[in-house]
């Protein structure tokens, strides 16, 4: 993998992590309960910044130590 597909892959975790911050705003826990749309928009985001950060190089982690990485990975 190339450090360009690091950079497009660290993006996508930007991104989508913002879009999911932006669409939780005003929301509580049990919204995800109550509102089907809402869950399954943010599991999708989440799950898409899982897949982005498990094609990250082990090389690329390591110079974003501050990223808990298994925990996204496997969230």
């Amino acid at each position: 993998m190339t450090r360009h597909d690091d950079t497009t892959r660290l993006n996508h975790m930007l991104d989508y992590s913002r879009e999911a911050v932006e669409m939780a705003a005003g929301k509580q826990r049990e919204h995800l309960d109550t509102d089907r749309q809402f869950s399954l928009a943010i599991t999708r985001l989440v799950e898409i910044i899982g897949e982005a950060a498990a094609r990250v190089t082990a090389e690329e982690q390591q110079r974003h130590p501050s990223i808990p990485w298994a925990e996204v990975v496997f969230a």
